[in-house]
């Protein structure tokens, strides 16, 4: 089983359960405040791994051009649903079919999480093409050095791995990629949430300089 197909399985429960949960998270709150006060009208926001859409309507509702993708077709029919007015697509980070610098900033919450780490360069490298010169990321991740697996949720059968990252190693990516880290933070699960280290991280896309002297974006 995929993990396209594993989220198919529980979306309903998937939104059930956390379609609201952004009301009990201030952190949350203010750090998606501060991408879409950065990224003002440079571009769209679009919101990678949007499960039920409920990070794209925060983002949408504080005045942000937003947009959400996320690999699981019943994910997308269930944002749609219930955030008229906001465009939900299925797509894969790993390859987004837009065009170069089409979106002025990206949030990935919970979205990297699922990916192992030899993905990250190239799909840090994805995220750099699709952003236009200054936009940013904000990415939300578990902290550590594990992989989770499990076979059901909600008594539902699933086939997933939570792979857990270190700060180093997203940042380092990220660098790599052409990204200049802004900012960092941490917090403790809130209630009801897994026993996990929550990280954040927002970075912006830089100018590279050529071989010649002059700035690339």
């Amino acid at each position: 089983m995929s993990t396209r197909d594993s989220y198919d399985e529980v979306a309903d429960l998937y939104a059930e359960h956390f379609l609201d949960e952004l009301e009990a998270k201030p952190l949350d709150h203010a750090l998606l405040d501060l991408l879409a006060a950065e990224t003002g009208d440079l571009g769209p926001i679009a919101d990678l791994g949007c499960g039920p859409g409920h990070v794209a309507r925060h983002l949408h509702d504080r005045g942000a051009d937003t947009l959400g993708i996320d690999l699981s077709p019943r994910m997308v029919e269930l944002a749609a649903e219930a955030h008229p007015g906001i465009g939900f697509h299925v797509g894969d980070m790993r390859e987004l079919h837009v065009p170069d610098g089409a979106w002025g900033g990206i949030v990935a919450f919970y979205s990297i999480i699922h990916l192992p780490p030899a993905d990250l360069p190239s799909v840090f490298a994805e995220f750099r093409r699709v952003l236009r010169p200054g936009g940013q990321i904000l990415l939300s991740f578990h902290l550590g050095d594990e992989v989770r697996h499990i076979d059901a949720w909600w008594e539902r059968p699933v086939a997933l791995d939570f792979q857990f990252y270190l700060r180093p190693e997203i940042e380092s990516a990220l660098e790599g990629a052409g990204f200049t880290v802004q900012a960092y933070a941490e917090r403790a699960p809130y209630p009801g949430e897994v026993d996990t280290t929550r990280a954040y991280l927002l970075a912006r896309r830089f100018h590279r300089e050529s071989s010649f002297g002059q700035e690339e974006v």
